[in-house]
């Protein structure tokens, strides 16, 4: 269980509602403004501000937040208007508690506060003014968060509303204004992807799927969300991830008449999502878009992070944008429908996560790999959590990939290339993430960059999912030519992701041309 936070502006309601919640659950409560008080030994955290400044008011406002958060117990835990703004804290809080802010005007945050003497921030000519300044400073810090709850409403409402979402399943996207939450949906639930859209308020809606997922869970969509929607449904496959599939998304919209308010809904695997985003992130120059994922890969990688786009002869995901949607909704039923083979292609991409970026994460898929690999429902929800929190933690330090997020490509030099040469018809893109993990993992070892032992750990754990691990030199040699479209390659050499040990990788420039040698002389003869 996590910690409840609940944050917003001065006069939100953060405290009397956090006491009154505390209750309802049980637990702990904390309030940091009087822990900061208790700390500094004076009557209220006003006067520690007044005293010190804001600088050191912030300073140790953040050490007992961060200790409050800290905490093994799980706690409601109140947070001082201004404690979000210290962006560690708040992506702290993120982590390991549900953090929810709670919405007040400036008017009615002003009316709450008149009477208090203890507000430094409000002692001047124009506290109104001042207030308004405030909060739009604050504006995009509150909205990075788990919800957001009307504080205007009475007390037990907003508890009861705060109960609610506590008991979800959600992890946070953090991107300011345009930060938006993936929910991992209890089984069959299609009340939360109605939520979603609903809270959107969408003008219109266009459904964008293939024809296996139409015919096998398109009716588990809710009724409020297809009926009146237009609907594109495209052949399945990976091979048809071109701009003609793209060109009937955008003809569908543009008849049906989509406005900027319009939402397109992506219903399917990968392949879907990408060309979904790409049509949403160009119609009308950017229209809003949610995930709906229907594949295990889908769900633990390809809805979550904003890559949108599509192949060209030349390669893979050539041609894109980054175009972030407005929600994801994760309901694992969606994986009953699916076969062995795809559910493992998945996971491929689980396992390149935790081995580049998340070693407990590898440990307990290692642990798991029976009943993940057999489709156990439990097993699935809770790494594909994992997995989502994992991902989100490297896509918010690095939204367009310009550094750190790269690490999530290890594999992928490789299998992009398998996958071109095989036109898109051969491997599952998981597939060929798997075999390109375990060569490139090999060729960095034989380059003098990395660990042998890492490369034969990685296979053994992804033979358990029945996923492949080798291809023959002569197909990796044939399919070498394409790497040369690697998106990380610059003039003749590629950047490329090497594990230093499980959970702690780097971006390393290599030449390509040695890469190409050294993962073929690791391929099968």
């Amino acid at each position: 269980m996590r910690h409840v936070v609940l944050s917003g502006f001065m006069g939100s309601g953060k405290s009397s509602v956090g006491r009154a919640l505390a209750a309802r659950l049980g637990r702990p409560f904390v309030d940091t403004d009087a822990e900061i008080a208790k700390h500094a030994a004076r009557p209220t955290a006003g006067d520690v501000f007044a005293e010190h400044g804001e600088p050191r008011f912030r300073e140790i406002e953040a050490q007992i937040a961060t200790a409050a958060l800290a905490r093994a117990e799980p706690h409601v835990i109140a947070f001082g208007g201004g404690t979000v703004t210290a962006r560690a804290v708040r992506w702290a809080a993120l982590d390991r508690a549900t953090l929810v802010t709670l919405d007040v005007p400036v008017e009615t945050s002003l009316a709450r506060v008149a009477s208090s003497e203890h507000r430094p921030n409000l002692a001047v000519r124009d506290p109104g003014g001042r207030a308004a300044h405030l909060l739009s400073e604050r504006r995009a810090a509150y909205a990075e968060c788990h919800a957001r709850v009307d504080g205007t409403a009475p007390v037990e409402e907003i508890v009861r509303h705060v109960e609610q979402i506590a008991g979800k399943a959600l992890e946070c996207v953090p991107l300011g204004e345009r930060t938006y939450v993936v929910e991992i949906a209890p089984a069959g639930h299609g009340e939360v992807v109605s939520e979603t859209i609903a809270r959107l308020g969408a003008s219109s809606r266009v459904i964008v799927t293939d024809k296996n997922v139409h015919n096998a869970r398109f009716l588990s969509l809710p009724a409020e969300v297809r009926d009146g929607a237009s609907e594109v449904v495209l052949e399945p496959g990976e091979h048809e991830k071109t701009i003609a599939a793209v060109e009937r998304i955008w003809d569908a919209a543009l008849t049906a008449g989509i406005d900027r308010r319009g939402v397109v809904v992506a219903f399917g695997g990968g392949v879907v999502g990408d060309l979904a985003g790409f049509a949403a992130a160009t119609l009308l120059r950017g229209v809003r878009f949610v995930q709906i994922p229907t594949t295990l890969l889908a769900m633990v990688d390809a809805s979550v992070g904003g890559k949108t786009g599509f192949d060209r002869a030349a390669g893979k995901n050539l041609v894109g944008a980054f175009h972030q949607p407005s929600g994801v909704v994760i309901d694992v039923a969606h994986l009953e429908t699916l076969d062995a083979r795809q559910r493992a292609a998945g996971l491929a991409e689980v396992v390149k996560i935790g081995l580049a970026d998340d070693a407990a994460l590898l440990d307990d898929v290692e642990r798991l790999a029976e009943p993940l690999a057999r489709g156990d429902h439990d097993a699935l929800a809770e790494i594909v959590r994992r997995a989502v929190a994992a991902k989100v933690r490297v896509v918010r330090d690095d939204e367009t990939e310009r550094g750190r997020r790269a690490i999530l490509n290890l594999g992928h030099t490789v299998g992009h290339a398998l996958e071109a040469h095989q036109g898109y018809r051969g491997l599952l893109h998981g597939e060929a993430v798997a075999v390109g993990t375990v060569l490139e993992l090999a060729a960095f070892a034989d380059m003098g960059l990395g660990d042998a032992a890492l490369a034969r750990r990685a296979a053994d754990v992804l033979r358990a999912l029945g996923l492949p691990t080798e291809a023959r030199a002569a197909e990796v040699e044939a399919a070498w030519t394409y790497a040369s479209s690697d998106k990380k390659r610059s003039g003749a050499r590629v950047a490329v992701p090497v594990v230093r040990e499980v959970g702690r990788s780097e971006m390393v420039h290599v030449d390509l041309a040695e890469l190409g040698r050294a993962v073929a002389r690791g391929a099968t003869r």
